[in-house]
């Protein structure tokens, strides 16, 4: 018999949900030694050890002396997902476009489970921070303090907003980040009249981006794409409206190319 749990409507495997929770071990320990493992998951060391072996031999982990390490085909399937994502495929030339007029970083993100996940930065000749950006591309993040997160919450329908801020709160990073329901309401109102997103040292003091969310034919949004730099240039006057402009025209072209390319696909074929 299958070792499973029933929750609900949801059914799942323990040895699975098990599996991914070495998985993510090793991910947050930089590798591991199977007594480690062993205690920072509260498993029997056998239970580990099984594991491990499985995910050895389907060739997800590698062993090193005693140390056992995510391998290489995370990466391979990683790259597999990124290049079949249509907001990637076609943003990702705008992206570059977007970091070498402006200089700055420029990023392209979307949703998934509620959360902000990074598909593709570009560092500008005078962007700053590059090791906290690179940081950002492993991991998930919440969407109610960066500029590319508040262009999607804004563009969402309100019930999946609700299910959001429920599921994960309204988490303070900076002394700037919205935590109240009322005030990031207003926020997102501002968002959907301009066309576009602010984040004002809400993540990371001194640093300031803008942003817009790239919507398909439908209306439905896609993700959203941003320029991030450092306050004192962000906020001069002549810059903003520069960033501003470049980074909606940006939107739009994406917009109009995923839109175009969706068209192709409905035109009839000879047979």
């Amino acid at each position: 018999m299958a070792d499973s749990t029933e929750t609900g409507s949801s059914r799942t495997l323990k040895t699975v949900t098990r599996a991914f929770d070495v998985i993510q071990a090793l991910e947050e320990l930089d590798g591991a030694r199977v007594t480690e493992l062993a205690d920072h998951l509260g498993m029997s060391k056998s239970a580990v050890y099984n594991h491990l072996t499985t995910l050895r031999e389907n060739k997800f982990v590698v062993q090193e002396g005693n140390t056992y390490s995510l391998s290489l085909q995370f990466l391979l399937l990683g790259e597999y997902v990124r290049n079949q994502n249509k907001l990637y495929s076609i943003g990702k030339p705008e992206i570059e476009s977007l970091a070498d007029e402006t200089g700055e970083y420029a990023h392209l993100a979307t949703e998934q489970h509620g959360l902000s996940v990074n598909l593709y930065k570009v560092r500008g000749e005078k962007a700053v921070g590059s090791n906290y950006q690179t940081s950002k591309l492993q991991k998930p993040d919440y969407l109610h303090f960066s500029a590319t997160g508040k262009s999607i919450l804004a563009s969402l329908p309100p019930e999946r907003v609700d299910a959001i801020v429920d599921r994960y709160g309204l988490v303070r990073k900076t002394e700037n980040t919205i935590t109240d329901r009322e005030e990031l309401d207003s926020e997102l109102e501002q968002i959907r009249e301009r066309g576009y997103a602010y984040n004002d040292e809400e993540e990371i003091e001194g640093l300031k981006a803008i942003g817009a969310p790239v919507l398909d034919r439908n209306g439905r949004v896609l993700g959203a794409v941003s320029v991030s730099g450092p306050t004192n240039r962000m906020n001069e006057t002549e810059y903003h409206d520069m960033i501003v402009e470049k980074v909606t025209n940006a939107a739009n072209v994406i917009e109009v190319n995923i839109n175009m390319a969706e068209r192709e696909a409905d035109h009839p074929k000879f047979i």
